[in-house]
């Protein structure tokens, strides 16, 4: 395999990654919980949530889930940044408000600290 072809291969799994993972949260009685809490307006879709997380933290989504913790919803995201780094986001559901963020080049928008 070529250099060339690596970022293809790595789309294709974190693709299959993310569909598998969309899939778990979807499963049994959750997706209903789920729909119903986007229904309510108790959380923002998730699209919406993507496009605040690909702004600040570009990268590849390779996990997403959407819990409810102490009666709050939670958007927990997992991405892998264009240098290589994987890290994971904890959001409000509800407003999209960046609760907790793990792992290395944390800096919004690919920025290094100085």
């Amino acid at each position: 395999m070529t250099n060339r072809s690596l970022p293809a291969v790595a789309r294709l799994l974190a693709g299959l990654a993310f569909a598998a993972s969309f899939a778990a949260v979807a499963g049994g009685g959750d997706h209903e919980r789920a729909r119903r809490a986007l229904e309510a307006g108790e959380v923002l879709p998730l699209r919406a949530v993507l496009e605040r997380v690909e702004r600040d933290y570009p990268g590849q989504v390779v996990e997403v889930e959407l819990e409810r913790e102490d009666g709050t919803w939670l958007y927990e995201i997992k991405l892998i940044r264009p240098g290589g780094s994987v890290v994971k986001l904890r959001l409000d559901a509800r407003d999209g408000t960046l609760y907790a963020a793990e792992g290395r080049d944390l800096h919004p928008s690919g920025r290094h600290a100085d």
